[in-house]
């Protein structure tokens, strides 16, 4: 198998990775997503991308990047199933290429990866992105990249066609620290979002009127402004990042609060409204759609 500098192996190509994949082949380099499941292939061989079932493309890139849902489906595609026999990628990757985890999975799970690779003298970045797939579309995905600095440099044309780059310093897990940061800012923002525009509606106000209102002056906050119209748009809303990523990442930063020893109190009433949504059975809809909790 021929060695291309432009190849890349995009392992994940669910609701986020398959538009991230795309957008690198936008971008000229030769992509190859990979995913165990049926749907996602097929629904990346209608987009035009070549994909496969197992990561043997990993043997001819020199940028592996992984999009998967937590710390077990990382340690599982690094590591393969002896089982199945299915490879992991260390088995196949090359030295010079670099592994980039672009996955929310928090710091410990992604210092355990790099010492893993160390193993097999991969180089590891630290990339967890956020943005959700408004962001790819748009190319605005900002990327909260650690690891050593020389590394970064040399994969930065593949993550500045995705985005910004943010460097998050050389220390790996930092990139992921930085998004903890940023889940818990988000989740309580939204659902302060949704719980003020609720108020609104038992007031008797236009919802659509105070929400112009609030975007205007001190009250008004990043997330007010984008997921409010979507709110108010009702359950339908087009889905730019759903409520289960929510779930997932308030457990996760309810994890590190606590193996830190730090009370969050604003975030279990937000880990709270979002597994309510859950439970209505909206886990795949906007995460806009935690209004819904506040629903009579």
């Amino acid at each position: 198998m021929t060695v291309s500098p432009d190849h890349i192996t995009f392992l994940g190509i669910g609701a986020i990775g398959l538009p991230m994949a795309l957008r690198l082949q936008d971008a000229g380099f030769q992509v190859t997503g990979v995913d165990p499941f049926p749907g996602p292939r097929a629904r990346a061989t209608a987009e035009g991308l070549p994909n496969e079932e197992q990561p043997l493309s990993a043997k001819a890139s020199t940028a592996v990047i992984v999009m998967v849902a937590d710390g077990d489906q990382l340690q599982h595609a690094l590591d393969g199933d002896a089982q199945t026999g299915a490879p992991g990628l260390l088995s196949l990757m090359l030295p010079e290429a670099v592994l980039i985890i672009m996955s929310t999975v928090g710091p410990d799970a992604v210092r355990a990866a790099a010492d893993r690779a160390g193993e097999f003298g991969i180089d590891v970045l630290d990339v967890p992105v956020t943005g959700g797939i408004a962001g790819v579309v748009a190319g605005t995905l900002r990327m909260l990249a650690s690891g050593p600095r020389e590394v970064l440099d040399s994969r930065r044309a593949v993550l500045e066609s995705l985005g910004t780059v943010i460097d998050c310093g050389e220390r790996i897990g930092d990139g992921q620290s930085y998004k903890m940061v940023n889940q818990l800012l988000c989740s309580v923002h939204i659902v302060a979002a949704a719980e003020a525009l609720s108020l609104a509606g038992r007031l008797g106000l236009d919802q659509d009127t105070v929400l112009k209102a609030m975007t205007a002056g001190a009250a008004n906050s990043w997330m007010l402004g984008d997921r409010g119209p979507r709110m108010l748009d009702g359950i339908d809303a087009q889905v730019a990042s759903a409520v289960g990523i929510f779930v997932k990442d308030t457990a996760l930063v309810a994890e590190v609060a606590e193996n830190l020893d730090i009370e969050l109190s604003m975030l279990p009433a937000a880990a709270r409204r979002f597994a309510e949504a859950a439970d209505l059975g909206h886990v795949r809809r906007d995460d806009s759609q935690v209004m819904r909790t506040y629903d009579a």
